[in-house]
């Protein structure tokens, strides 16, 4: 579905307001503005709002959605993405060693895991154009949200009790269950389970981003998308303990095995998180938006839309897509092949010394290695999420621009001067000047293939847990910074066309001279996000190829020692990554609508962009924009981000 706007008036708006608020420095409409009182409680507990915590009276006149949330709400508003992590990392971690138990070979294997790039780059798009057009008084993203986490939680179930399932039944029939025909259909059967798992989480993933831009405001989607990367990094973390651990031993009730046990608990947390997060926050009524457009419905019509949904995404976001092309085929090694390339490691002594190992004694040692590896995989979540907790106190707020405030109880003349103290807080004494968002992203990807190109000169497991942690911080960006980019920008933009709307409802503007003219397509978030994971599925395909011709060369037959091939596929995924930092400079550091001009807009001031206009001298300043706000402005900004960032709690 795409939301429709009187085309003349959004243009002209859109491009006023951008061309005048990147060359003025200090507007003066910014200080007419009401601003936040530090003393008076900030997040009022709303009857009226709908979302939770929100700043404002609760007056008609407010955007309920663009006001500032707690940290509570975007913890609530996020934490369903942690569930989904927690499936994602049993998968990660332990689908591989699953497959080549069941007698799968590597060559194969990595065929197998082109179902994930494969439904990503078809599902995703298609499932955020559904979700756009939905029109159920629940919301759009929620109906998504939980089908597609029940078809996990039942494909997770059955993929690990695959064996159990086909020798039962083939033994039903009088077959020989230790036959080589019923060990080919347990593959088939398992790898059938993989692509409908994949198809499942694709789904899922696909709304519960689209969930995140649409319920946070515009000038928390930098915090919004930081929390997330957060609670990501806490399902990792759990996850990843979960298979570090030997749960045969104290969970057995879940089930006899590892796989088992872990795909039982994944299961759990992902149902209760989505529950969760659908039951207490609440979305905006669709129905509100009309009904969604008739073209768009049906396959043909599907690629149609998304041709020309690529044609027409703003620069920033398909500057962020490129990146994302090329780094995601250096990251897909890590994601599925780091517990196999420790396992290797790890096994290849023991080898070595005994290479005519039993089979029942070679599968307990991969067993360990699966766990070594596992453990290598932790300690890569726990330094992205130590990243994700403190970097984000040392990057100027780029992309997070001022809340929509509004009166609040206990405001006083007094309260409106603090912001305007050029006395630095705490928290503004750890940002490092120039030290932005896109500079950290760059920084990482450097540090990605600079780890990666060492995996083919170690030889320890010490040394090569100690690469797959380092690079915890380049997974810590890769899940905050293209996400808070791109999130950033639609955000602005809806709350642009929402705000006039409203205008040319409540008889603000005259729009009889527009009411004739051709409405103009403008995709929604779940279009957009759907694109841009597009860009990340669709070079995992071409990793997967790859690997697939490397392993086939190089790879040796399980239990033989020597076998490097993994660490030449992580090698050359660090060469990719090393190629796509060098697109992140083409990203600017400036949003597309800085923070006065999106405040101006969604507070109804600046009507279609003629006033404000930038002072002639501004047009030769050549800062960045967040660095030419006036201190109000820039105190108002941090302040949010702050309290987002920090965990500070609103009552």
């Amino acid at each position: 579905m795409t939301a429709t706007t009187p085309s003349k008036s959004l243009s002209t708006s859109l491009a006023q307001q951008q061309d005048d608020v990147h060359h003025a420095s200090a507007p003066e409409h910014v200080t007419n503005y009401r601003r936040i009182d530090e003393r008076a409680p900030l997040i009022l507990p709303n009857e009226q709002a709908d979302g939770g915590w929100s700043v404002g009276d609760g007056t008609e006149d407010d955007d309920e959605t663009q006001r500032t949330k707690s940290v509570w709400y975007l913890i609530l508003l996020t934490i369903s993405i942690g569930g989904l992590q927690i499936a994602w990392s049993v998968e990660l971690s332990n689908g591989s060693p699953f497959l080549l138990s069941l007698g799968l070979s590597k060559s194969l294997m990595a065929l197998v895991w082109i179902a994930g790039p494969l439904t990503g780059t078809l599902v995703q798009p298609y499932v955020g154009m559904l979700s756009d057009s939905c029109r159920l008084s629940i919301g759009k993203r929620k109906p998504f949200m939980l089908g597609g986490s029940a078809v996990t939680v039942a494909s997770l179930l059955l993929l690990a009790w695959t064996k159990e399932i086909v020798t039962g039944v083939a033994g039903a029939f009088g077959a020989d269950v230790e036959s080589s025909g019923v060990r080919v259909m347990t593959i088939v059967v398992a790898v059938i389970w993989v692509y409908v798992l994949d198809f499942a989480i694709n789904t899922v993933q696909a709304a519960i981003r689209a969930f995140i831009v649409d319920c946070a405001p515009a000038h928390q989607q930098e915090a919004a998308n930081a929390m997330a990367s957060r609670i990501t990094g806490f399902g990792n973390i759990l996850g990843y303990i979960a298979g570090y651990l030997d749960l045969p031993a104290y969970l057995w009730i879940f089930g006899g095995t590892q796989f088992k046990i872990l795909c039982t608990l994944a299961s759990i947390a992902l149902a209760s998180t989505i529950i969760l997060s659908t039951m207490v926050i609440k979305e905006r009524d669709p129905r509100q938006e009309g009904p969604p457009p008739a073209n768009h419905r049906g396959v043909l019509a599907f690629f149609v839309t998304l041709v020309k949904s690529v044609r027409r995404l703003p620069p920033q976001i398909k500057r962020v897509c490129e990146v994302q092309f090329f780094a995601w085929i250096g990251f897909f090694p890590l994601l599925f092949y780091t517990s196999s390339y420790i396992g290797e490691i790890y096994v290849e002594p023991y080898l070595r010394e005994n290479p005519h190992m039993p089979p029942e004694e070679l599968d307990r040692l991969y067993e360990r290695a699966t766990r070594i590896g596992t453990y290598a995989l932790l300690m890569n979540s726990v330094v992205s999420l130590l990243t994700n907790v403190l970097l984000p106190f040392f990057i100027a707020p780029t992309y997070d621009s001022v809340p929509v405030v509004a009166q609040v109880p206990g405001e006083t003349d007094t309260a409106s001067t603090l912001l305007d103290d050029d006395k630095p807080s705490m928290l503004d004494r750890l940002r490092i000047p120039g030290f932005t968002l896109k500079r950290a992203w760059f920084g990482s990807l450097v540090l990605y293939a600079a780890a990666m190109l060492c995996t083919v000169l170690v030889r320890s497991v010490e040394a090569a847990t100690a690469l797959i942690g380092l690079v915890g911080i380049t997974w810590a960006m890769t899940l905050w910074a293209p996400w808070a980019i791109i999130s950033a920008e639609i955000s602005r933009r809806d709350a642009l066309i929402r705000a006039q709307k409203n205008r040319s409802s409540n008889g603000a503007s005259e729009a009889s001279s527009d009411a004739s003219a051709e409405d103009e397509e403008t995709d929604q978030a779940g279009v957009i996000l759907g694109i841009h994971n597009m860009a990340i599925a669709a070079p995992q395909m071409i990793a997967t190829v790859a690997s697939s011709i490397i392993f086939k060369i190089w790879q040796k037959p399980r239990g033989t020692p020597g076998d490097h091939s993994l660490a030449i596929v992580l090698a050359l995924g660090g060469v990719c990554v090393l190629f796509a930092s060098f697109f992140v400079a083409q990203i600017k550091d400036d949003p597309s609508m800085p923070a006065d001009a999106m405040l101006g807009v969604e507070q109804g001031d600046g009507r279609d962009g003629a006033t404000n206009r930038a002072q002639p001298s501004a047009a030769l300043d050549r800062r960045p924009s967040h660095e030419r706000w006036n201190r109000a402005t820039q105190g108002r900004a941090t302040l949010t981000r702050n309290r987002s960032f920090g965990g500070a709690e609103m009552h």
